[in-house]
């Protein structure tokens, strides 16, 4: 898991530091089409620091790669992946948009899920069955016995 983690914290620091800086150059280049709007430039920054934000916690989750910590972002990242997924083939099949990265980005995504996916499985069977356990607390005798 913390590869995975360590390679999310990589890819999303990038596009997120482009988005940040260039957000029109970043959406041209996956898009085809650049951010013409200001509304726009403030949406692809803001867009830009939630994938700094994905980042970050991926990189400092890499630490608790074994923990309920790690796997629950992973979960997160599996939902964000699929959705990626699906916006960005969307754009490309349903809008007809053709930006240079589209398509890689559909393809790392969609790897990205699996990994994702593989990532979860593997700590479910190390876990002994899933990541979510609920713990009932043991009631204890007021006189100390």
């Amino acid at each position: 898991m913390k590869s995975l983690l360590t390679t999310t914290a990589v890819l999303e620091a990038g596009t997120g530091v482009a988005l940040l800086i260039a957000p029109s150059a970043a959406a041209s280049m996956l898009l085809g089409s650049p951010i013409d709007s200001p509304a726009g430039l403030i949406m692809g920054r803001l867009l830009g620091s939630a994938l700094c934000s994905i980042a970050a916690a991926c990189w400092f989750a890499g630490d608790d790669a074994l923990g309920w910590t790690a796997s629950g972002l992973v979960a997160a990242l599996l939902l964000y992946n699929v959705a990626a997924v699906a916006l960005l083939s969307y754009a490309s099949v349903g809008l007809g948009m053709s930006g240079v990265g589209l398509r890689p980005a559909v393809v790392l995504h969609s790897a990205l899920a699996v990994w994702c996916v593989a990532s979860l499985r593997a700590a479910s069977r190390n876990a002994g069955g899933g990541p979510i356990r609920i713990v009932v607390p043991q009631k204890t005798r007021r006189d100390g016995s």
